[in-house]
């Protein structure tokens, strides 16, 4: 098992200095000068040939292309991303604390919809075909069917402005977090669980459910063995849905106000704030890439077959 974990972090490692290569290539693509977008966040009236040349040379943006990457790879080693354009902070004294934040609402988002997935997947595949089973499909469907923005705005209307129960914005406290979290499991369990239900009623025609029952174990004994061989097909899906909430926030955390992420990298891109972007890609990139290594390491630890695949 050490020998599979190893060899999983090892593929990690190329694929990370591809994904930062790839990164620091598209900002780099922009039609704008990064050297005038330097100035004009800053203010400067008049912009003229010799400020563009100081410039770039006060950010190194003279020297060659790859000796340009290699030192901003080596300073994102030691997460050093530069400084922002527009505040001229560090970019990690700015997206280091709302990282956290964005992951707050992430985590609690992720164990919500994992939870309810697993829950509303059990319930259907045990009642396939029931009332119960086309009821919470139908209404699953219609839920996710919905612009999350415009079902945030609904229960924000409803929930804080008329029934005045809970905050329509920032994360003074549990309940910042109830609509926020609400609104992204609504709009996700409601994909995942039907993942569940797929894999539990595939599970259901299998031979050991028909020996089960011939050795008399009871339904729910047979129920946690046919979840638990599910979940080996679902866990995937589960690995990468943290990275997925991790970068799709952006529209909940505008609505809600979260000082996360998303709200940062909207400030960013309409300031054109490029060190910002470039960080904000990167980590969300490494977000992926690390999250789906663990998803794989814990399949193999669940299924022993799978670490002879590699």
């Amino acid at each position: 098992m050490a020998s599979y974990i190893l060899r999983r972090i090892l593929i990690m490692i190329p694929l990370l200095i591809i994904i930062s290569f790839v990164t620091f290539v598209l900002i780099n693509l922009s039609p704008l000068d990064p050297a005038e977008v330097v100035l004009q966040s800053q203010g400067v009236p008049q912009i003229t040939d010799q400020l563009i040349a100081e410039t770039k040379e006060e950010f190194g943006m003279d020297k060659p292309f790859l000796v340009q990457y290699f030192h901003w790879f080596i300073s994102c080693l030691q997460l050093d991303f530069g400084h922002s354009y527009v505040t001229g902070k560090p970019v990690w004294s700015l997206i280091g604390p709302a990282f956290l934040n964005t992951l707050k609402l992430t985590v609690v988002s992720s164990v919500a919809i994992i939870a309810l997935s697993i829950l509303l997947g059990v319930i259907c595949a045990v009642r396939e075909g029931k009332m119960i089973d086309k009821s919470i499909r139908g209404v699953s469907f219609f839920l996710t069917a919905m612009p999350s923005y415009w079902l945030a705005s609904l229960m924000i209307l409803y929930i804080s402005v008329k029934l005045n129960l809970l905050p329509t914005s920032g994360m003074n406290s549990f309940k910042s977090y109830i609509l926020p979290v609400a609104i992204i499991t609504i709009s996700y369990a409601g994909i995942y669980f039907r993942n569940v239900r797929t894999s539990m009623i595939n599970n259901l025609n299998e031979d050991y459910v028909l020996y089960g029952r011939a050795c008399g174990l009871s339904e729910k004994k047979i129920t946690i063995h046919i979840l638990r061989n599910s979940l080996q097909v679902a866990i995937s899906i589960f690995g990468m849905a943290v990275p997925i909430i991790l970068g799709s926030t952006v529209v909940i955390e505008n609505v809600f106000a979260w000082p996360g992420l998303g709200s940062l990298s909207i400030q960013a891109i309409l300031s054109r704030d490029f060190p910002i972007i470039q960080a904000y890609v990167l980590v969300l990139a490494t977000a992926f890439v690390i999250f789906n290594t663990l998803s794989d390491i814990v399949n193999a630890v669940m299924n022993p077959k799978l670490r002879s695949n590699l």
